[in-house]
């Protein structure tokens, strides 16, 4: 296995994206907004995956972001490739908590490390709701760990 495959190892949904040369800014490297963005891309797939992507605009149950923080390793810079890993490290009564990774297939270096939590909000009452069974199941079974509150 190779650094960069450690770098993603455990992580069930990974994407791939092309740096553009739009990504960056005045500074002569990819700004901090992007490396979100990449976040944002990486986590819409992997709710695609668990089936908590829900029409828009929504209008029952659906997720949004509660909080995200980033730490930045290695600035980027175009042409480039980067790795966005996504994983569920934890679900909660009506919260999840991903973290992500995002790794340079150039320089085979970790760029930066996210974590976000969601909300599973019910928009029709502007409300938290529970993470329903069904939904723990399925991403138990992309991350091969249980998360049945009976367990949690």
């Amino acid at each position: 296995m190779n650094e960069m495959e450690d770098y993603l190892a455990g992580f069930p949904v990974v994407t791939t994206i092309p740096l553009l040369w739009g990504d960056q800014d005045a500074f002569g490297h990819v700004n901090s907004l992007i490396y979100l963005r990449w976040c944002e891309t990486a986590r819409v797939e992997y709710l695609g995956r668990a089936g908590l992507w829900v029409p828009l605009p929504p209008t029952g149950p659906g997720p949004i972001v509660a909080s995200l923080h980033c730490d930045y390793k290695r600035p980027l810079t175009f042409p480039g490739t980067i790795d966005v890993g996504a994983r569920v490290t934890h679900i909660g009564r009506s919260s999840i908590r991903m973290e992500h990774r995002i790794v340079s297939r150039d320089l085979n270096l970790l760029a930066a490390s996210a974590d976000s939590t969601l909300v599973l909000l019910d928009y029709s009452q502007n409300r938290p709701v529970p993470v329903p069974l069904e939904i723990r199941q399925v991403i138990g079974r992309l991350e091969r760990k249980n998360f049945d509150p009976a367990v949690d």
